[in-house]
C-alpha cells in the first residue's frame, strides 16, 4: 500500500503509516477507538482449538495498544460443499468462548464460501487518548520485556510434518490461547512504558525492527534471555523452519548485527514468525525490574528482559548471548 495516498485527520492517532498493530481514532477529549481485523487459516487440526487461537491472535492488536476491546466481528470463509457444518460450528464455538473470556462482546460478523476455511474477527475496543501506546516511542537505555515464549510458527511446522511431540504441541497451542489481557492490564498501571507491541508474523526480530525504524536508536538483544519453547533446537537443526521464517530473515537481516557467539539455529528462533505472541515492552530501567516481577506473580512466568534500546545504531539490532 505504499503508493496509495493516506487521507489525513486530526483525530487520527495512529493509523498507516508506522506498522501499528492497530488504527486508533479519537472521539472526544477523553475517549479513542481502536479498530483491528485479523484472520487466517487453520494452524492446528482441532477446529475448537483454531477457533480459540484466531481470537487470541485477533484480540491482541487492541491489547499491544494499551486498550480494552469491547465488541467484535466474526470473519468467515468456509467449504459449505466439502466440510461438514459441525466443523464450523466447532470454530465458532472455540472463538465465542474466547471471547466471553476476554469480555468482548460479539455483534455479529460475515461469512462467504471459499475453499479453504479462514476464521478471524473485526474488533473494536477504546482507550483514552492520552493512554495509547504505539510500536515507537522507545528512549535510550530502556530496558526491552518479552511477555512470551518464542516458537509456535517452528512448532506449527514441525506439527504439520508429525516432527514435534505431543508435549511440545501442547505448550504452543497453551502459548497461542492466552490473552494477553493481563499482561496490557499491568502496563497500563504504569507510565513508564514508552513503546509497545505484539509479536506475530514478522517474528522478534522484525517487530523490534519496527519499533526503531526511521530513528537514530538501536537495540541490544541478549539472545540467551529470550524464552522459547524446549525443544525448539533440535527442530531447527534438522530444518524444519516455515517459510514465513525465511522471509522475515531475508527482509531484515540488513538491520541485525549477530555476534559470533549467537549460533544460528537461535538466530532462526528469533526470526519465527509467530501466532498469538506476547507483548514486546521498552520500558524505563529503573521500573524494568518491578514491572517484570508484576508479570510473574500475575501468572507470566515466562516474561522477561530480553535487551535494551541503545542510541547510536540508526535502526541496527545487534544480538549477542
Amino acid at each position: 500500500m505504499k503508493d496509495l495516498p493516506f487521507i489525513a485527520d486530526p483525530n487520527l492517532l495512529a493509523g498507516m503509516e508506522h506498522s501499528e498493530d492497530a488504527g486508533v481514532y479519537k472521539l472526544r477529549d477523553d475517549l479513542a477507538i481502536i479498530q483491528t481485523v485479523d484472520f487466517f487459516t487453520p494452524i492446528v487440526d482441532d477446529p475448537y482449538t483454531f477457533g480459540q487461537i484466531a481470537v487470541t491472535n485477533a484480540l491482541s492488536d487492541v491489547y499491544a495498544m494499551g486498550g480494552k476491546p469491547l465488541t467484535a466481528l466474526n470473519i468467515v470463509c468456509f467449504p459449505i460443499k466439502k466440510l461438514d457444518v459441525s466443523i464450523l460450528r466447532d470454530i465458532l464455538r472455540g472463538g465465542l468462548d474466547k471471547m466471553r473470556e476476554a469480555g468482548v462482546l460479539l455483534v455479529g460478523g460475515h461469512s462467504v464460501e471459499d475453499d479453504e476455511t479462514k476464521y478471524g474477527l473485526a474488533v473494536t475496543g477504546v482507550i483514552h487518548p492520552e493512554q495509547v501506546l504505539m510500536n515507537r516511542g522507545a528512549r535510550p537505555g530502556d530496558k526491552l520485556i518479552l511477555t512470551k515464549a518464542l516458537g509456535t510458527g517452528i512448532v506449527s511446522t514441525a506439527a504439520k510434518a508429525g516432527e514435534a511431540s505431543a508435549s511440545l504441541v501442547a505448550k504452543s497451542i497453551a502459548a497461542m490461547t492466552t490473552l494477553n489481557n493481563v499482561a496490557a492490564e499491568i502496563i497500563m498501571e504504569t507510565t513508564d512504558v514508552h513503546a509497545c507491541t505484539d509479536i506475530t508474523g514478522f517474528g522478534l526480530l522484525g517487530h523490534a525492527c519496527e519499533m526503531i525504524a526511521d530513528s537514530d536508536m538501536g537495540m541490544h538483544i541478549f539472545a540467551a534471555a529470550v524464552p522459547f519453547f524446549d525443544g525448539l533446537q533440535e527442530l531447527v537443526e534438522v530444518g524444519i523452519l516455515p517459510e514465513g521464517l525465511h522471509r522475515n530473515r531475508k527482509f531484515r537481516l540488513s538491520r541485525i548485527e549477530a555476534g559470533s557467539d549467537c549460533p544460528e539455529w537461535l538466530m532462526d528462533i528469533l526470526f519465527d514468525p509467530q501466532t498469538a505472541g506476547g507483548l514486546l515492552l521498552s520500558v524505563a530501567p529503573e521500573k524494568a525490574v518491578g514491572l517484570l516481577d508484576k508479570f510473574h506473580r500475575s501468572g507470566l512466568q515466562e516474561a522477561a528482559i530480553i535487551g535494551e534500546v541503545m542510541v547510536g545504531k540508526q535502526g541496527t539490532i545487534r544480538i549477542s548471548l
